[in-house]
């Protein structure tokens, strides 16, 4: 990604980029810090063809080219793999700067992408104070979710509200991705509906997610602004259940799998020349 060097009274760009398991995200904001562009692509087994991928989409859509951009910040587990950037910073900073951008009230934040889980506590300067990950098993995660869907035999999308009308308060008993798998094939035979099966799934992520969450909110979970981030804050299922087991409302931003790359991009914007 080239940085343009014309001087300061041409309009100025700037990019994020998130790349993560799954996807690769990228949003350009200008100096007024609006939004002009952005992109989500499948990150795939090649990083740097889903970075081109999601940078080409996001100018195009922009009506940018590469040297209208006069600084680059990357993030997301693949971030050392975009070339000529400003600066590679790490998920919970962007998503910490992104959603105090898009939802200022904001004093948790929830981030669960494809591999790993966040909880991020931010303080009235809307500056991370604390934060917890779970990076060691990708229950709950987007990963997870995929694999409870081939085995409902469902499209992705179609998780987000495969729970509607159920009733009971089912909950699976084990989160490891097999494990999990081979007991939604069992409730399947034993005749459970799918949808009572769907929303036993999203009361078992809100569980786990929960006990992340209180590592960093503690006994002031009741009562902290609460926002989710990620891919999966797609899911309404997920997001109702997170509800109901934190006590809380969980808000949602309009595209909140583009958080880190917005953060991303708004930090590229304070760090550049231009500042």
């Amino acid at each position: 990604m080239k940085h343009n060097n014309d001087p300061a009274t041409r309009p100025g760009f700037y990019m994020g980029i998130d790349i993560g398991s799954l996807s690769c995200d990228a949003v350009i904001v200008d100096d007024s810090l609006a939004i002009r562009g952005f992109s989500v692509v499948p990150t795939g087994a090649r990083n740097t063809e889903a970075i081109r991928r999601a940078t080409t989409e996001a100018l195009n859509q922009a009506g940018l080219s590469n040297t209208d951009i006069l600084a680059t910040v990357s993030t997301g587990y693949g971030r050392n793999r975009v070339e000529e950037k400003l600066a590679a910073v790490t998920e919970i900073t962007c998503h910490a700067r992104g959603i105090i951008h898009l939802l200022p009230e904001t004093r948790l934040l929830i981030d669960i992408g494809g591999q790993d889980s966040k909880a991020i506590r931010l303080g009235p300067d809307g500056r991370v104070t604390d934060f917890a990950m779970n990076d060691k098993c990708a229950a709950g995660t987007g990963r997870f979710l995929e694999a409870m869907a081939r085995a409902l035999e469902v499209d992705i999308d179609q998780m987000a509200t495969l729970d509607e009308g159920a009733q009971e308060n089912l909950t699976l008993s084990s989160m490891c991705t097999v494990f999990a798998e081979s007991e939604v094939v069992s409730l399947i035979a034993g005749g459970k509906p799918i949808n009572e099966i769907a929303r036993g799934l999203n009361r078992s992520i809100a569980s786990r997610t929960l006990s992340l969450v209180r590592r960093v909110a503690g006994d002031d979970l009741a009562v902290l602004p609460t926002a989710m981030s990620g891919g999966v804050a797609r899911n309404a299922g997920v997001v109702q259940a997170l509800s109901e087991a934190l006590g809380t409302p969980v808000h949602v931003p309009g595209h909140p799998d583009l958080v880190g790359a917005l953060g991303a991009a708004l930090i590229a914007r304070e760090r550049s020349d231009r500042t």
